[in-house]
C-alpha cells in the first residue's frame, strides 16, 4: 500500500471511529499516550484508557482499565503504546472484542500479529500515530 492508500484509510478511520482503547494510557503529562489521549477527548471521541497499573482509577476523567476485556463497551479502535512484544496479546484480546482498527503508535510493530489481525478482519495502521495525523489532515 502506497502512503496515499495509508492517509485515505487513515482518515476513515479517524472518520468513522467513535470510542477508542487507548493500551498504555499513562497518567503522566509527558507520555506521548497521554499526549495523545487529551487530544483524541478534545475531539469528541470517547476514551478508554488501559493500564492494569491504574485500573480502578482514572486518566485525565476517564475511567482506567486494566485490560482491553474488561472494557463493557464497543470498541471501534484500539490505539497501542506498548512495546511490539505485547502486540500478539493485545491483538488476541482484539479480536475476542470484535474492534474494527488496530492503530500501532510509532516504532511499534509485530508482522505476525498484524497479519492475524487483518485476517480476521480488523483494520491495522502501524506506525503512525494520531496526533501527527490529525496535523497533515489540517495542512491538506
Amino acid at each position: 500500500m502506497n502512503f496515499d492508500d495509508e492517509d485515505r484509510v487513515i482518515d476513515s478511520v479517524l472518520a468513522n471511529t467513535k470510542t477508542i482503547a487507548l493500551i498504555g494510557a499513562s497518567v503522566k503529562e509527558e507520555r506521548a499516550s497521554n499526549s495523545v489521549m487529551r487530544n483524541l477527548l478534545k475531539r469528541g471521541y470517547q476514551v478508554f484508557p488501559v493500564n492494569p497499573g491504574h485500573a480502578g482509577g482514572e486518566i485525565l476523567g476517564q475511567e482506567c482499565f486494566a485490560k482491553l476485556t474488561d472494557i463493557e463497551h464497543e470498541i471501534d479502535m484500539v490505539d497501542v503504546f506498548r512495546r511490539s512484544d505485547a502486540v500478539p496479546e493485545i491483538v488476541e484480546e482484539a479480536i475476542k472484542c470484535q474492534v474494527k482498527t488496530l492503530w500501532l503508535q510509532l516504532d511499534i510493530g509485530h508482522a505476525e500479529a498484524e497479519a492475524k489481525a487483518r485476517k480476521n478482519g480488523i483494520t491495522v495502521i502501524s506506525n503512525r500515530c494520531p496526533n501527527i495525523e490529525f496535523r497533515r489532515q489540517e495542512s491538506s
